[in-house]
């Protein structure tokens, strides 16, 4: 344990030696396409460099007269190059330099949307400061706050929400963050919802409730995650055996995908295993497994 502070120096100077030799090709290109260059030549250097970090080649050629207003192919501007490749520097000078905060691209996304979607918290609480719409949609109709809620971000969530996002807007296809949060069992993001006035029994796509979300959950949530959070449901206040457009329960969905450690809980709990769905299955009949079968079988 004692090497690994020397480590991560050693590794973190790789990346920044490694980024010094990006930026010196950068310019070295620029260098040799110059005097030929025209506007899309120009706009698409400039490109590059926002994605790799060169701040001294992006002022050279802001001042070389590169547009903070093109387009690449899918409609995204510079500062959304910069932002979603989380640099800060870059994204202060476009700013700067007049840069249209908001601008979105071909799918709707923002700079701020793509940021919180990279994980890059010190972006978005620049492109906050400077007055970005916490709450314009990006792809699919997913708010910056839906995205750092699909990544587990709690800080990025917290700071999201201090500056007025919304939470209750829903997706393209129901879903609003509390759904990814509690889905891929990010604990304490749900939490921070449920603190933030989530309705714990609201409907989304579907006719789904949070509850038969997160007994739904995908394959990579841990099931202790799945587990507090389910009991974090509870606790609030969430219904067992509300039933969604097809008639299921959130112990039908926890059954029929073989999640065992959700049964388990929403059994323990008090959901109850004779419900039928619309086409006459109970819990028990859906069940993926065998184990599951005789658990839910049982008095």
């Amino acid at each position: 344990m004692r090497f690994l502070p020397a480590a991560c120096c050693l590794l973190f100077a790789n990346a920044a030696l490694a980024n010094v030799r990006v930026c010196q090709e950068q310019e070295q290109h620029y260098e040799q396409i110059k005097a030929t260059a025209g506007p899309i030549e120009i706009n698409s250097a400039l490109t590059s460099a926002a994605d790799k970090g060169c701040l001294d080649l992006t002022r050279r050629l802001l001042d070389d007269g590169a547009s903070l207003g093109a387009r690449d192919r899918l409609g995204a501007m510079p500062l959304s190059h910069a932002a979603s490749a989380g640099h800060v520097d870059i994204v202060n000078l476009f700013i700067g330099r007049g840069a249209a905060i908001n601008s979105r691209n071909l799918d709707g996304s923002t700079a701020l949307f793509l940021a919180s979607e990279q994980d890059n918290g010190a972006v978005v609480e620049t492109l906050i400061a400077h007055g970005a719409d916490v709450n314009l949609p990006g792809r699919s109709g997913l708010t910056a706050i839906a995205a750092a809620a699909y990544m587990g971000n709690e800080p990025l969530v917290r700071l999201l929400l201090q500056n007025n996002a919304d939470p209750k807007i829903a997706d393209s296809s129901g879903k609003t963050p509390i759904c990814y949060a509690g889905g891929r069992g990010f604990t304490a993001v749900v939490r921070v919802l449920l603190d933030h006035g989530i309705d714990v029994n609201a409907r989304y796509g579907n006719n789904l409730t949070e509850l038969m979300w997160v007994a739904g959950h995908e394959d990579g949530a841990g099931t202790n995650d799945v587990a507090d959070i389910l009991t974090l449901l509870i606790d609030h206040g969430a219904r067992l055996d509300d039933q969604d457009n097809r008639g299921r329960t959130a112990l039908m969905i926890a059954a029929s995908l073989g999640h065992e450690k959700a049964v388990e809980i929403l059994l323990a709990r008090g959901a109850n295993k004779g419900v039928h769905d619309k086409e006459g299955k109970t819990a028990m009949d859906l069940s993926a497994n065998d184990a599951l079968r005789v658990e839910l079988a049982g008095k």
